[in-house]
């Protein structure tokens, strides 16, 4: 897999967040609590990184992505108990 390394220790600060945290705290918690882990697993990241939208090469716009990790991966949180076909179209569009 493609950058398995990297997912490995980014899917461990999340579970650690998860079993920590539990559920039911706003997504802006579950933003902070995986930066502090990150950071302890020496992961590089931008929070909050806008990314520019582009249609026919022209830019129409920007979005903002939750974590963009070792400039490789992208990582969206939600803070849902259950996801819908609008947040996995959100995170594909990243």
């Amino acid at each position: 897999m493609l950058h398995e390394d990297i997912t490995h220790k980014i899917i461990g600060c999340a579970m650690k967040v998860h079993n920590t945290l539990g559920c039911g705290f706003p997504e802006v918690i579950y933003q902070k609590a995986p930066a502090i882990e990150m950071g302890k697993q020496g992961l590089k990241f931008k929070r909050e990184m806008v990314m520019t939208i582009y249609y026919d090469g022209i830019d129409i716009g920007t979005r903002r992505v939750d974590f963009f990790v070792e400039d490789k991966i992208m990582v969206e949180l939600k803070a849902f108990s259950r996801l819908d076909d609008s947040h996995l179209a959100q995170a594909i569009n990243y």
